[in-house]
């Protein structure tokens, strides 16, 4: 274990639990997502559905044991590439960022999938305004000695938003057994 490993497995200790969520938990997910000001915001029910069918691949963080989410990453296996995790989102509520969580939350997550369901890829977006998901990928790529690529996955002028910027394919891997 990397002394930067070591040091998210401390942070762990500062969080009771990090588990899968479950459907009671989509709305407290979906006022995190709303509430940090950077990520695309599905419905509500849509974040309902997710805790519902890709809990296997995400996870949630609560300060107290039965406790509201206090951070969560949702992610699904790609159908034609089962190798993969996509992550979807990752986001902490504001109250506890600068403490190292959506680190760990992403080591939490990539333990789970690589053991049980065989992944050897991450991949995810990132918009090149993202600083922090930029730090949060690369970081991760680094402390596993994983390959980083990038290229763009879907232009700004794909989306119907005047606005949007480019999504930016982040791909990790492949990642040590």
């Amino acid at each position: 274990m990397t002394a930067a490993q070591a040091d998210l497995a401390r942070t762990r200790s500062e969080f009771l639990q990090i588990e899968a969520p479950q459907a009671e938990d989509g709305a407290a997910i979906w006022r995190i997502a709303r509430d940090s000001e950077v990520l695309d915001l599905n419905s509500s029910y849509s974040y309902l559905l997710w805790c519902r069918d890709f809990a296997a691949t995400s996870v949630v963080a609560r300060d107290s044991p039965g406790g509201e989410p206090i951070a969560f990453i949702t992610g699904y296996i790609r159908p034609e590439r089962p190798e993969t995790l996509v992550v979807w989102q990752v986001a902490v509520d504001h109250a506890h960022r600068g403490r190292g969580l959506a680190g760990t939350l992403l080591e939490a997550l990539t333990e789970k999938v690589t053991a049980r369901q065989g992944v050897k890829v991450i991949e995810t977006t990132v918009t090149p305004d993202n600083t922090a998901s930029n730090r949060l990928f690369t970081s991760y790529a680094e402390r596993h000695g994983a390959p980083l690529e990038r290229e763009v996955l879907f232009d700004g002028e794909l989306f119907p938003e005047e606005t949007h910027l480019p999504e930016v394919l982040y791909r990790i891997g492949p990642l040590a057994a």
